[in-house]
């Protein structure tokens, strides 16, 4: 079962690059926990996944590379040739220069419309080359600018052409902090569509990735590559090849029992259903023992209705309404935004 990739604006070329390349790391770094078989068959599976056929020996990305300006596709387009391990397909990639600033109602009104044919083409041409499509990996910013609106725009496109397959989203929630004064506002449109459209959201936020930097790796300058490389290995993590630990003698003796408790999980949900446990005997990359969770939870609420309520004070004055409007996206498409998503914390509150 195949993935297709797609790497959306800045924020998912950059991440992109980094997970191809922490996957592929993975994959042919040396391992002693398992047998030779065993190591052969997780590289054939991963291999299967991520990457297409070879050009030259080199495996290719599966992947499609979309962003506004042609600077960010260029460098990661030449940073995976450059590595002689693996690359982006010769015609992976689609660049239009915008022609008015960053912007979120611009990017799903405008750029997305108007270069949907081309973007679908590539996705289309990416997916046929998958002898059995699982779905697809959507990798963009939930809080900026054209990206973010363009991201939201295909995405629904997906769900409207390939309503059979998985689309997972995986969205950086912007430092609380604040990066552009709008975030707030392109945050409940991302999400709001994102949930219409999108089977599943999987969510990094960056102050917690930025702690993970500075307390546990120690790093005293942290950029943007440290936060990409630890939001890569935690995503490789995820996606390496398992298999169901389900009722083995292992999984029903070790620690992982505490996650068999009722009262962690909602009552309309049976702890069997609710926790599933994949494992393998093969390492991830360097690492001698690693684990991941992934978890579907109260987490999120404070931090979503921090965003919806500052997105309602700023709405409630009208600020910056205008850099929206001028784009088709109306006082009424923010009213049904903030609906939905106060929905959202309701329900997550009552679980």
């Amino acid at each position: 079962m195949s993935i297709v990739t797609l790497q959306l604006g800045q924020c998912g070329n950059q991440i992109g690059f980094e997970v191809f390349d922490a996957l592929f790391s993975d994959s042919h770094c040396p391992q002693r926990l398992c047998s030779k078989r065993e190591n052969e068959a997780y590289q054939a599976s991963c291999k299967e996944r991520f990457f297409s056929e070879e050009e030259n020996g080199v495996p290719i990305a599966r992947a499609v590379l979309v962003d506004m300006e042609p600077k960010v596709i260029n460098q990661t387009l030449l940073k995976a040739a450059q590595s002689g391990r693996w690359k982006y397909g010769q015609h992976s990639g689609f660049c239009q220069k915008q022609g008015s600033g960053n912007n979120w109602a611009y990017g799903y009104s405008v750029h997305g419309p108007r270069h949907e044919e081309p973007i679908l083409n590539l996705i289309q041409k990416e997916a046929e080359k998958c002898d059995s499509l699982s779905g697809f990996f959507i990798i963009m910013s939930m809080a900026g600018g054209t990206g973010s609106g363009l991201g939201a725009f295909v995405t629904q496109n997906l769900q409207d052409q390939y309503s059979s397959s998985l689309k997972m989203n995986q969205i950086i929630w912007p430092y609380g902090t604040g990066e552009v004064i709008v975030q707030n506002y392109n945050s409940i449109l991302t999400l709001s569509h994102l949930y219409r459209s999108s089977d599943a959201l999987l969510v990094h936020e960056n102050d917690a990735v930025h702690k993970i930097c500075a307390k546990l790796m120690n790093i005293k300058h942290i950029s943007f590559s440290d936060i990409n490389q630890v939001l890569a290995h935690q995503l490789g993590s995820v996606f390496q090849p398992t298999y169901s630990a389900e009722g083995s003698f292992h999984y029903r003796r070790n620690p992982l029992g505490g996650f068999k408790d009722p009262a962690l999980y909602t009552s309309w949900l049976a702890p069997d259903n609710a926790f599933n446990v994949w494992k393998t005997q093969r390492a991830f990359s360097k690492y001698e023992k690693s684990a991941a969770l992934v978890s579907n939870s109260q987490f999120l609420v404070k931090p979503l209705d921090v965003i919806v309520g500052k997105a309602w004070n700023m709405f409630a004055s009208k600020a910056y309404i205008h850099q929206y409007t001028k784009f088709g996206i109306e006082e009424e498409d923010f009213l049904d935004s903030f609906t939905l998503l106060e929905q959202v914390v309701a329900s997550y509150r009552n679980l």
